[in-house]
């Protein structure tokens, strides 16, 4: 049986942690996008409709919470955002909540475990989904 890959959208303005995340998604099977700034995510949201956008919370023009709150706006609504930082545990946390971010992962988390929190936090967001009747 073929499960339909996860869609990922990694917006990092450090081209090293951005390839090294593309690899090592890709390597796990994720279909992954890539984008160096936090100018123009919205519009690549909306129209790439990414499962998980992670997102650096240090980016230069916008910080990665002042995109959430912009992009959440255009992107459907099943898909989450995580915020992805090299900061402190303790203040990434705290920033995911105030933002409204779906999840929080520090750029110490790589490869499969990465990978392993990321389809988790799919599968997560999936599970409540198809729970959750659509109220129109």
């Amino acid at each position: 049986m073929s499960e339909t890959k996860i869609r990922v959208l990694i917006v990092d303005d450090d081209q090293d942690q951005l390839a090294l995340a593309e690899r090592t998604l890709s390597a796990y099977g994720f279909e992954v996008r890539t984008h160096r700034s936090s100018l123009g995510v919205s519009n690549l949201v909306r129209t790439s409709a990414p499962d998980l956008v992670l997102l650096d919370v240090n980016i230069p023009a916008l910080t990665g919470d002042k995109v959430l709150a912009l992009a959440r706006s255009q992107a459907p609504a099943a898909t989450k955002f995580i915020l992805y930082s090299a900061s402190d545990e303790a203040k990434l946390r705290a920033l995911a909540r105030a933002s409204g971010a779906d999840g929080y992962i520090t750029k110490s988390v790589q490869g499969e475990e990465l990978a392993q929190r990321l389809s988790a936090l799919h599968q997560k967001a999936r599970a409540a989904t198809e729970a959750t009747p659509a109220v129109r």
